[in-house]
């Protein structure tokens, strides 16, 4: 693989890439959302046709020209060149950060095309930009190429969208003179994301397929690099869930945050999803959802990630999506933690873990299906194990779930 250094390009042709291939972008900024978009533009570099532009509310430009999968924490971008029409002549690959960092606190970060390219990005070159301008495929002479650009960018998302030319569900602008009749223009990009600010906050969203949502993407992600004291050595599962396992066991010392739901379907089974008694759960098949597999090293930077079978959702009742501190002594004021629910063609949910001191374990929103329509509340609840009684049962308690309950394990 050609490692590529900004404001370095190449042909594609040179580069042994025909005209279908992925591009990766992987930024790291634990704890914090980073946009990841591509930009299709015109001869102008501009956005004239902003169905071209593929982001998190926009999967897929026409004709699969490129799509964007976020199911791996990352952004994979499958770029399909022979179906741009000939007024794209640019593809432009940007991030924005959605949060209080700004470029210069991200972490080993990239941009790869396919096998053929690598591009790594360093905070050392950045400032207080929000946003970067990582790279792009243009078309010159007839020929595709590819540019390493990394070039910061103030402003974020909404501002990335106005500098190509874009133009924002909701914004204005000043009158202008009457154009003469033309097509009917696309619809303008809506940029919004639904951040559940208190307890008890809910939204509601309505089926945009004829089947249902869709594969319901929920990511869990947190500073993986925050220190916790150290505590006396102990072994075994309660020591685990006490939080009092050394950390040099996984070669780290921070806390480790593990991802699962419960959940209750309308034929009154239930059950859970977690990594601990390796119950990852099946997407095709009951219960419909499914566990990534879980990290035990600590060097993913993805966070955690479980799929929803949206398209089955006639079948659910409701279901928790909750965290547990698996290792590492609790600090949840420290975690930075948040969760994001994607939900296909569907602006994302945002719940952030802003509360709680020393528990270990955190019901974070809850699912129900509400005569069809799926609805998202925040509980964001901490529970702490009471004698032998595990914060896994107390949760149940407390939402009524009524399983039965005995010691598990991820080993």
């Amino acid at each position: 693989m050609n490692t590529y250094a900004r404001g370095q390009k190449g042909k594609l042709s040179d580069l042994g890439c025909g005209t279908q291939f992925p591009v990766e972008v992987d930024i790291t900024l634990p704890g914090t959302s980073v946009d990841v978009s591509c930009f299709g533009l015109d001869a102008n570099e501009k956005l004239s046709d902003e169905r071209f532009m593929v982001f998190y509310n926009q999967l897929a430009a026409p004709g699969d020209a490129v799509k964007l999968d976020l199911a791996s924490g990352k952004a994979r971008f499958a770029v399909n060149l022979d179906a741009l029409p000939d007024a794209i002549t640019q593809l432009v690959f940007v991030a924005a950060i959605d949060g209080a960092p700004t470029m210069r606190s991200i972490g080993p970060s990239r941009l790869t095309l396919g096998s053929a390219v690598e591009f790594p990005l360093s905070a050392a070159v950045f400032g207080d930009e929000k946003a970067v301008i990582v790279a792009n495929i243009y078309r010159k002479e007839g020929v595709w190429r590819f540019g390493a650009v990394g070039q910061g960018f103030n402003g974020g998302l909404s501002a990335l969208l106005a500098h190509f030319g874009g133009s924002e569900a909701g914004a204005t602008t000043a009158p202008a003179a009457a154009p003469a009749p033309a097509a009917p223009a696309p619809s303008k990009i809506s940029l919004s994301k639904v951040t559940l600010e208190k307890r008890g906050d809910k939204v509601s969203l309505d089926k945009r397929g004829a089947q249902g949502y869709g594969r319901i993407h929920v990511n869990l992600n947190w500073n993986q690099s925050i220190t916790a004291a150290p505590a006396p050595e102990k072994t075994g599962f309660l020591a685990r869930i006490t939080g009092a396992v050394s950390n040099a066991r996984k070669g780290r010392n921070g806390i480790d945050l593990d991802l699962g739901c419960m959940y209750e379907m309308m034929d009154g089974r239930k059950g859970i999803v977690q990594a601990l008694g390796n119950s990852f759960g099946d997407f095709q098949n009951m219960p419909f959802i499914q566990l990534e597999a879980d990290d035990r090293t600590g060097a993913a930077t993805g966070g955690e990630n479980l799929y929803i079978n949206g398209d089955r959702f006639d079948q659910f009742k409701r279901a928790i999506i909750f965290t547990f501190i698996y290792e590492g002594v609790p600090n949840w004021s420290a975690t930075d933690a948040v969760v994001t629910m994607a939900v296909p063609n569907q602006a994302p949910i945002e719940v952030r873990l802003d509360q709680g001191g020393s528990q270990m374990m955190c019901a974070i929103a809850m699912i129900d299906n509400q005569a069809g329509k799926l609805q998202v509340t925040k509980l964001v609840e901490y529970f702490q194990q009471e004698g032998r009684t595990s914060a896994h049962e107390l949760m149940d308690r407390r939402f009524g779930f009524g399983m039965r309950w005995k010691t598990g394990t991820k080993d």
